[in-house]
């Protein structure tokens, strides 16, 4: 009986450190913290629009994009749509947009197994084909450097000229910079929440290269597109305003500006009290 004891104990020795192994590697597994970043969309009434997201994990260098994984978006409250990422970590849900012209919409994990609840938000701008739009270059918005970051202060005036244009007429989209090649997600969350807390009215806010062709070929896009009343550009480069005029369209520079940068036909506003003289 003695021996037999004995021989029994390391294998039951062995089972308890299994099982306390297993049990601390199922406790230990803790979900995936993800963030969701989503791009805003211009969308025309009863005509389907797709809503554009993005799902990301921290690594240690970079983030990396998650993909195969169940994302919903949301719209008071309720699920409206779902979808799958792809192996970019991008969804792309869609949806007949309700009336109203700025719908905010969030787009968060679904029920996934190996990633935490998160949530993103952006808007979907529902404007009529015929609703007078002003192109808003975003350095004119911003004293000194145009880069995106929160402690930037907004040009005196600036958001209390818009709201006053915005409140009865024009809808607004914001042009934000990005480099050629760069990812315009991060830099369309940062330039909504900054335009947010310094009480710029709602608009759509379209990141784009920095370059002179792929503005000019986004304005013609949405031309062919149907939004033929995009006819004017506010802005403060040159290049941003001669994209404008080669289309025979209407641009204003804001700022104090040196001689010779401002473009022949352009309207010149030292600042955003004049802007609303040369519209």
């Amino acid at each position: 009986m003695r021996s037999r004891l004995h021989t029994l104990r390391p294998s039951v020795s062995l089972a308890l450190i299994l099982h306390c192994c297993v049990a601390a590697t199922v406790h230990g597994a803790d979900k995936l913290a993800a963030t969701v970043l989503v791009k805003d969309t211009l969308a025309a009434p009863r005509q389907e629009a797709t809503i554009e997201a993005k799902l990301l994990t921290k690594g240690l260098f970079r983030d990396s994009p998650l993909g195969g994984e169940p994302v919903d978006l949301v719209l008071n409250g309720a699920t409206a749509a779902t979808g799958m990422t792809g192996g970019d970590g991008r969804a792309v849900l869609s949806l007949v947009p309700p009336t109203g012209r700025i719908v905010p919409v969030q787009v968060r994990v679904g029920n996934s197994p190996r990633v935490s609840a998160a949530e993103g938000q952006a808007n979907l701008v529902v404007w009529e084909r015929r609703t007078p739009v002003l192109v808003v270059e975003f350095s004119s918005l911003v004293e000194g450097s145009a880069g995106l970051q929160h402690e930037m202060k907004p040009m005196p005036d600036a958001a209390e000229e818009l709201a006053k244009l915005s409140q009865f007429y024009y809808g607004i989209m914001y042009v934000v910079p990005v480099s050629a090649g760069a990812d315009g997600f991060a830099a369309g969350t940062e330039a909504r929440q900054w335009l947010s807390g310094h009480k710029f009215p709602v608009g759509l806010v379209l990141t784009l290269s920095t370059s002179e062709e792929v503005l000019g070929a986004k304005i013609d896009e949405l031309h062919q597109a149907g939004w033929k009343a995009i006819k004017t550009g506010i802005g403060r480069s040159k290049s941003f305003a001669e994209t404008f005029l080669r289309r025979r369209l209407d641009a204003v520079m804001v700022g104090e500006l040196s001689t010779g940068e401002a473009p022949r036909k352009a309207k010149v506003a030292k600042d955003w009290k004049e802007v609303r003289k040369k519209l």
